[in-house]
């Protein structure tokens, strides 16, 4: 059984934390193999966070597919969310989301909010996971962590694609502060760690030797690709050529960047790569879910 620790009144320097408007949801899940098939086997919830009922459009043998939903669409002043999922060896789980995540202004006394996601997955299972777009409006504040625990020969795909202002409406990302933390982890050993401070007020944000001025930034991650140079290779010969993005690996992670100034771009990017990579990770072809397509 996996635990859900609703997300601490930790926030990183420079943003504001308010305890007496702290708004929290989190949702836990846990799936498992049963009956030649993966079931989700737990769903507690907490708040404005739900899950559909799981989908097997790959057949019920395959990825138990499932949607993420947070119905308010976005977070604000004081919003805490904690998403965690666990899966067990044997299973395979596949979880997106229905819309883009927004990360609205702060409020007129700067407090942030948090957002927290947790994923778990045991010898022999498999966990893809594939959020649609975050796009943070200007001056929103808060502060972003992601991690995921692996163990043995468990398998993971997933990405990140952040969008920072609206430039099509005219409002870029020039004020507030959002910082990320990722860490990556294997029988607890660490693969990845990272930390990125999102601040249009930073030399790095508009420097060449940082974000360059870039407004959309992707990460897709692979753990369990069994030859990933070959892996590198064919998405350098299959995906867009432009200076835009880059792959490479290191210690056993595949990892594919994005940097430049478009939302669809960086979207198309990440799933093209997707579906080039899943016949070499598990040596099944890629089942777009149908909620991207709506």
């Amino acid at each position: 059984m996996i635990l859900c620790e609703l997300a601490k009144p930790h926030i990183a320097s420079g943003h504001r934390f308010d305890a007496g408007r702290h708004w929290a949801a989190s949702l836990a899940l846990t799936f498992a193999h049963r009956d030649g098939a993966t079931r989700m086997v737990q769903a507690r919830h907490q708040g404005p966070l739900r899950v559909q009922r799981p989908f097997y459009p790959e057949g019920r043998s395959e990825a138990c597919h499932v949607y993420v939903l947070h119905p308010p669409g976005g977070l604000v002043s004081g919003d805490a969310l904690t998403i965690s999922a666990h899966v067990e060896s044997g299973a395979h789980a596949l979880l997106t989301t229905p819309a883009a995540n927004k990360l609205y202004k702060a409020d007129s006394q700067g407090v942030a909010w948090t957002q927290h996601t947790r994923l778990s997955v045991e010898d022999d299972a498999t966990l893809e996971w594939l959020p649609q777009e975050t796009i943070a409006f200007d001056g929103s504040k808060g502060e972003q962590r992601t991690q995921i625990d692996l163990h043995g020969s468990a398998r993971c795909l997933g990405w990140e694609v952040m969008a920072l202002g609206r430039p099509a409406s005219d409002l870029p990302y020039v004020s507030g502060r959002i910082e990320q933390h990722f860490r990556l982890t294997l029988d607890g050993k660490p693969l990845w760690l990272e930390r990125q401070p999102l601040d249009p007020l930073h030399p790095r944000f508009a420097g060449r030797w940082g974000q360059g001025g870039a407004t959309v930034q992707a990460t897709l991650w692979a753990v369990g690709i069994a030859d990933a140079p070959a892996a590198i290779e064919a998405l350098r010969e299959a995906l867009p050529d432009n200076p835009h993005w880059a792959v490479t690996v290191r210690h056993g992670v595949l990892l594919l960047r994005y940097l430049g100034n478009s939302r669809n771009e960086a979207w198309a990017l990440c799933e093209q790569a997707w579906q080039l990579l899943r016949p070499r990770w598990i040596e099944r072809e890629a089942h777009t879910p149908r909620i991207w397509l709506t």
